[in-house]
């Protein structure tokens, strides 16, 4: 019996059953427990969650793993590593670098 209903059975009675102590305490009941497996099956998300997790940063790893292995065995530049996901060397852009004392300052006068 919960705090909240205690205080009730000093109350009179109701007549009405929407109303009744018993109709009260079952809603309650009924709450607590939905509620309780709502936060079971919430926990176990969690769980899987973190599974999928460590799944995926297993998963990138070896992914990275593969695509080395795939540079050092056909080179950087060749169509083979393109191929597993890595990106050929004469197809990078490069950055072109500015010149010094051309930064960002507009020095209008």
């Amino acid at each position: 019996m919960t705090v909240r209903s205690c205080g009730f059975e000093s109350r009179p009675r109701y007549h009405d059953t929407i109303l009744s102590l018993a109709c009260y305490e079952q809603e309650i009941n009924n709450f607590s427990r939905d509620l309780d497996s709502y936060n079971e099956q919430l926990a176990a998300l969690d769980e899987r969650q973190n599974a999928l997790d460590a799944n995926e940063s297993a998963l990138r790893d070896k992914n990275k793993r593969m695509l080395s292995a795939a540079e050092a065995q056909y080179g950087s530049d060749s169509s083979e590593y393109e191929q597993t996901g890595g990106t050929r060397l004469t197809e990078r852009k490069r950055t072109a670098r500015k010149a010094p004392g051309t930064g960002g300052t507009n020095t209008k006068a």
